[in-house]
């Protein structure tokens, strides 16, 4: 895996812990665009190295984070949602670093 690819994976998990805390609306806003656009290019990624799974998982994720068509979900889950983001991110960047050894 690429160290570019890493530090995106590693600044997605530090976005998406910090929106568990009580941070203003316009960051959850900011952490969507990011996100979308990061979950895309990590889709992208995948796709290249033919991991059709981490690709559909990348490019879920960037459909229910885009800031354009906006899910309601409520700051529960939408919490849930971050902490689940947060270990796939980890999980993946673990799993990339097994298959480089």
């Amino acid at each position: 895996m690429k160290n570019h690819t890493v530090i995106l994976k590693i600044i997605l998990i530090t976005l998406f812990l910090v929106c568990l805390l009580d941070m203003p609306y316009g960051y959850f806003q900011l952490v969507r665009v990011i996100g979308m656009i990061s979950f895309i290019y990590l889709g992208y990624q995948a796709n290249s190295r033919n991991q059709k799974e981490w690709k559909y998982i990348f490019i879920g994720s960037a459909l229910l984070i885009n800031p354009i068509v906006k899910f309601s979900l409520g700051r529960d889950l939408w919490n849930i949602m971050d902490g689940i983001w947060v270990l796939i991110l980890a999980f993946s960047i673990w799993q990339d670093r097994q298959k480089k050894n």
